[in-house]
């Protein structure tokens, strides 16, 4: 497992040291968050090949749901800090108990979204999409929301064993995941092997049954893997606990209402979007789609680089946990570095792979520009977070993300599609995000600099 430095060692290793570390936890949580936006781009290349119509419902009704459903898991992203911080402490007994916490946490969270999404028109009617197509997404969303169980329980998992430094069982799961629907979604969307042609909706299915497959998964790891066998996880089952009910929600409110902001972000373009066109969402789709597989990179390493915070805080050791957090912001600066230029130079080809519309491939060629122009202000932004919140400080990143994301790049972002003196359409609420970004980034480094500042100065004199 990761190491835990003691309370009484308060040399902070080498910057290779620290690196090596981050990266070794960082690495295995890449691989996963790639191969689970495959899920997403499977969808993308199934029923955008099936019917522009049906993958405009599937962009507006997946971001949606993509919007509530991670909010939804950001809340158990709290068991991260949490676990975390016992584990630096040696304090194993608890990590059990938190994450038993946390399932039944997951549980009332599924049954509350999915009484969201029982009748998705409200959801729906900002978009102004066409009937069909409004139709095809109501009927993608419902289904989807069947998943909610599986998928939030995961997110518990997930949370637990990245904060543990345990990230590799994650990578079989998210690949048995992606490949059972890749497979089966082909079937149900195209009506293959002798299964119905559902078109949107058989995609919807697939992430379903996929889901489900997927928690059992963890739970046979949770039971059978050394890797987890000391923490005891199902060797106890108590009814949930409301003072740690209250640490998960007080952590993990503001952060899963910080997931809702991002993402809602763009699903709100996407609805915005729609009123230009089929063709001009689906070329968004493809656009936000790209933007969310590069921002797997800076994802993962701000996961491992707030498990390595946090165990450090619960180790007593708060000039590691400092050094800990800006090692990880030079990483992801130098990798976003590279990332902007990979993208100047394949968005031509991907785009193309993902469609045979040229108006669609045209839109999302266009717009992929501003995904390179602000990959560095991302990697900050997002490392400065999670670094945040492995200190348990969630509250005030929520009012950045506010103000950012949904004041700055919405506001902004409409103003510059609709009603600016020369109308940008699509790009205005990309060139809107860029701006938003680069606040988002100021806004977090800074107050990272003067939190672990102060800490390190004022518990480890």
């Amino acid at each position: 497992m990761t190491a835990v430095y003691a309370p009484k060692a308060r040399m902070i290793p080498a910057t290779s040291k620290l690196v090596r570390v981050i990266l070794g936890t960082a690495w295995p949580v890449l691989v996963a968050q790639l191969v689970s936006i495959g899920m997403m781009v499977v969808d993308t290349l199934v029923v955008g090949r099936y019917s522009t119509q049906h993958l405009a419902a599937v962009a507006v009704g997946s971001g949606i749901y993509a919007a509530l459903a991670m909010g939804l898991g950001g809340v158990l992203q709290a068991l991260a800090p949490i676990v975390g911080q016992h584990y630096g402490a040696g304090r194993t007994e608890k990590i059990g108990f938190a994450l038993r916490q946390g399932l039944w946490l997951a549980l009332a969270l599924a049954v509350a979204g999915g009484a969201l999404f029982a009748e998705p028109g409200w959801l729906l009617a900002p978009a102004h999409l066409e009937p069909e197509v409004e139709e095809i997404a109501a009927r993608y969303m419902r289904v989807l929301a069947l998943s909610l169980p599986a998928s939030l329980g995961y997110r518990a998992f997930h949370a637990t064993a990245t904060a543990l430094g345990q990230p590799r069982p994650l990578m079989v799961v998210a690949f048995l995941e992606t490949l059972g629907h890749a497979v089966l979604a082909t079937c149900l969307v195209g009506g293959r092997l002798g299964l119905p042609e559902l078109g949107a909706t058989g995609a919807a299915l697939s992430q379903v049954i996929v889901s489900f497959v997927s928690l059992a998964l963890c739970c046979w790891l949770l039971l059978k893997s050394p890797r987890f066998a000391p923490f005891h996880v199902f060797a106890h089952w108590e009814r949930p606990s409301w003072p740690v009910q209250k640490e998960l929600l007080r952590l993990g409110i503001p952060i899963g209402l910080s997931f809702l902001v991002e993402i809602s972000a763009f699903t709100l373009m996407a609805i915005f979007i729609a009123r230009l066109g089929a063709e001009t969402v689906s070329g968004h789709r493809i656009a936000a789609n790209l933007s969310a597989l590069v921002y797997m990179l800076p994802l993962a390493l701000a996961i491992a680089t707030a498990a390595q915070v946090a165990q450090s805080v619960g180790a007593g050791n708060e000039r590691q946990a400092r050094a800990y957090a800006f090692a990880g912001l030079k990483i992801a600066c130098v990798c976003a570095v590279f990332m902007a230029g990979f993208l100047l130079w394949l968005r031509a080809p991907i785009a193309w792979l993902a469609t045979e519309d040229p108006l669609v491939a045209e839109t999302a060629i266009a717009l992929a520009f501003y995904i390179a122009l602000y990959q560095f202000f991302d990697a900050v932004q997002t490392i400065a977070c999670f670094s945040l919140r492995g200190y348990k400080i969630s509250f005030v990143p929520l009012l950045i993300h506010l103000a950012c994301f949904w004041g700055l790049g919405l506001g902004l972002g409409y103003w510059l599609a609709f009603n600016a003196p020369v109308p940008q359409g699509a790009a205005g609420f990309w060139q809107a995000a860029v701006a938003s970004t680069v606040t988002a980034a100021l806004s977090f480094g800074g107050l990272l600099w003067h939190v672990t500042k102060r800490r390190a100065r004022h518990l480890n004199p």
